[in-house]
């Protein structure tokens, strides 16, 4: 029997598939679904911090500037005893899927302000979160803030949130930065119990016929996964530190490469949105069919076995390869230059 069994954050997982942040966990029944396809764990969708400050600014305008000039008007909208904030609604449905699912739940927090990191931590671990993933989504468009300033941003949010809660956290990279493996060094000596690589920026688009700058979203695509199959490598054979690998994950042959490389979890999201909670359940089939035929025992066995350390050829993982691909290159039939 093939031992599908993973460790992650510090969790013994029943598999390495892990349900990431989307919409899926705002409802219940859908949560169950994935829990019931198969899924180890599941991440919530991200609290936005700019969304809860938004929420106060509206809630205080609206309860303190009611008089609008006319005295007699200044108790005309009295407080509302069951109005319930954006975060009421997050920690209510957090403590409902820790209630219904057997499952570990990660909390998904993005923020912007020290206060918010912290406070908003400690209210998901109160609620009952199994650990944090903190995903800082920040894109440096400041000429002044240089790649340090950048890297410090990061280590000081995992500090506050380290001195604040106790339950494990996660840092949701971006593919970025320049030096991803000394950074995640950093990010590790920190007290990170692990790094899911790698946050997408949703690309911002213009419309030509208004000359506006509007936003696109565009789900993953299979071949964003190499990406994170290189530095899943890369990582895991110089750092002791777990690995998550998130964006472009479809098929069962992208979550086998992640494992080879190392990744203690595979985070899914947009094949979830594509084919439905069902395409775990058919990943999870595959996966243990080709361990049987390849005679792996268990997932363990096979975790890092090609990471950059133990791979025969850990160049292919370096500049060699770019060179080879780019010489592999033949024109298609009918094409001159």
């Amino acid at each position: 029997m093939v031992d599908l069994s993973s460790r992650y954050l510090g969790m013994a997982l029943k598999n390495p598939l892990v349900a990431s942040a989307s919409p899926l966990s705002r409802e219940l029944d859908t949560a169950r679904h994935l829990e019931d396809a198969g899924a180890a764990a599941l991440v919530m969708y991200s609290l936005w911090e700019e969304d809860l400050l938004a929420e106060e600014r509206q809630f205080d305008r609206f309860m303190h500037h009611q008089a609008l000039g006319h005295g007699e008007a200044s108790s005309f909208l009295p407080p509302q005893p069951g109005f319930q904030s954006s975060l009421d609604q997050y920690l209510e449905q957090l403590q409902s899927l820790k209630a219904h699912l057997e499952i570990p739940v990660i909390a998904s927090l993005n923020g912007v302000s020290e206060e918010g990191w912290v406070g908003y931590g400690r209210d998901l671990q109160d609620a009952g979160a199994d650990a944090l993933e903190i995903n800082i989504y920040y894109v440096a468009a400041d000429a002044e803030e240089t790649a340090a300033d950048v890297e410090r941003r990061y280590l000081d949010v995992l500090a506050h949130l380290e001195n604040a809660v106790s339950i494990p956290v996660s840092v949701k990279l971006s593919p970025q930065f320049s030096s991803p493996l000394h950074f995640t060094r950093h990010l590790y000596q920190a007290g990170a119990d692990a790094v899911v690589i790698f946050n997408r920026f949703y690309q911002s688009d213009i419309d030509l016929e208004t000359l506006s700058v509007e936003p696109q979203l565009q789900l993953s695509d299979p071949y964003e996964s190499l990406l994170r199959v290189r530095w899943a490598a890369i990582l895991r054979g110089a750092l002791d530190i777990d690995i998550a690998v998130t964006g472009g994950f479809h098929r069962v042959e992208d979550v086998i490469k992640a494992l080879l490389v190392g990744a203690n979890a595979v985070q899914l999201c947009s094949v979830l949105l594509k084919q439905g909670p069902g395409v775990i359940a058919d990943i999870l089939q595959s996966l243990t069919q080709w361990m049987a035929d390849k005679e792996y025992e268990a997932v363990t066995q096979m975790q890092g076995s090609l990471s950059h350390r133990n791979a025969a050829d850990p160049a292919a993982f370096e500049r060699e390869s770019y060179r080879a691909v780019l010489d592999s290159f033949t024109p298609p039939p009918g094409v001159r230059y």
